[in-house]
């Protein structure tokens, strides 16, 4: 990755191990918090925060088309997205619901096609390889799911990638982080009003560890993985920005080995060996966006 400029490597970084180490944190918030609940205050929080920190830089405010655009860019990868896999996973095993995950850099790919910007032959051979090299690594956890999972998956991996190429291709959103911060915003809100005509209610006490869990997905997650992730998106081959949804799993599988007692076996570490070889695929396709 040497030759990659050092921002768009701090945030293909960022976004690797910071997503991949919110599973865990994820889980110990729902403890306490419902799930959109959960993922709607924290993009609400994230998003409030980004949106003060450009007022105190002065950034132009968005216009009502920025804010509608920035809206339904929000509430496809946040609503669609996220809020959809919460609901999936109640019908789908975590193995595949990785599966699905990793196909996100084929669709997001595709998409990008349809607006003139193909992948190249290695960039398309990086994206097989690292689907394999997921569904290798997800298959120690079962393939197991009801029909109605499989149709949530569907719509969230779609949500979030046809919201992801119209962030860049079509819509015209605020420029920098005032964009980011209405996405977020709205985002957020439209999870938290769906928590609220669900009628969650708090899962548990609120304890010093969820409440850390769910700081840490405010601001880790949500405030810079994110940001860092729709940044990608303007700099990098979709590909690439995507390659998350490979690496993920190996940094998680890699934190579980580290400080949860886990094991690794000789299947997931050949998987591993194969996402971390599609991902020298992807980086080294072509140069990224000045």
């Amino acid at each position: 990755m040497r030759h990659l400029p050092k921002s768009v490597l701090t945030a293909l970084l960022t976004v690797y191990i910071v997503w991949g180490s919110t599973y865990f944190a994820i889980q110990v918030a729902l403890t306490a918090f419902p799930p959109f609940m959960m993922i709607g205050t924290r993009f609400l929080v994230a998003g409030g925060l980004l949106y003060l920190w450009q007022l105190w830089r002065k950034a132009p405010q968005p216009t009502l088309r920025e804010w509608r655009d920035g809206g339904i860019v929000g509430i496809l990868m946040l609503g669609g997205g996220t809020g959809l896999t919460a609901c999936a996973q109640q019908y789908v095993s975590s193995g595949l619901t990785a599966v699905f995950i990793a196909c996100s850099p084929m669709i997001l790919s595709g998409l990008s096609g349809l607006f003139g910007d193909w992948p190249r032959r290695r960039e398309w051979l990086g994206i097989v390889c690292g689907f394999l090299g997921a569904v290798l690594l997800a298959s120690d956890h079962g393939f197991a799911a009801q029909p109605a999972g499989i149709f949530l998956l569907l719509g969230a991996i779609l949500s979030w990638d046809v919201g992801s190429v119209l962030s860049q291709k079509k819509l015209k959103m605020a420029k920098g982080g005032m964009g980011f911060a209405s996405e977020m915003l709205v985002g957020g809100a439209f999870l938290f009003i769906v928590s609220l005509l669900s009628g969650e209610k708090m899962t548990g006490p609120l304890t010093v560890q969820a409440f850390s869990a769910w700081a840490y997905l405010v601001v880790a997650g949500s405030l810079i993985a994110f940001t860092a992730y729709m940044y990608l998106l303007s700099k990098v081959p979709a590909g690439l920005a995507a390659s998350y949804a490979y690496v993920n799993p190996v940094i998680a599988v890699a934190l579980g080995v580290a400080f949860g007692g886990e094991h690794l076996s000789g299947k997931a570490m050949l998987a591993m060996a194969i996402i971390l070889g599609s991902v020298v695929m992807l980086t080294t396709a072509r140069r990224p966006a000045e």
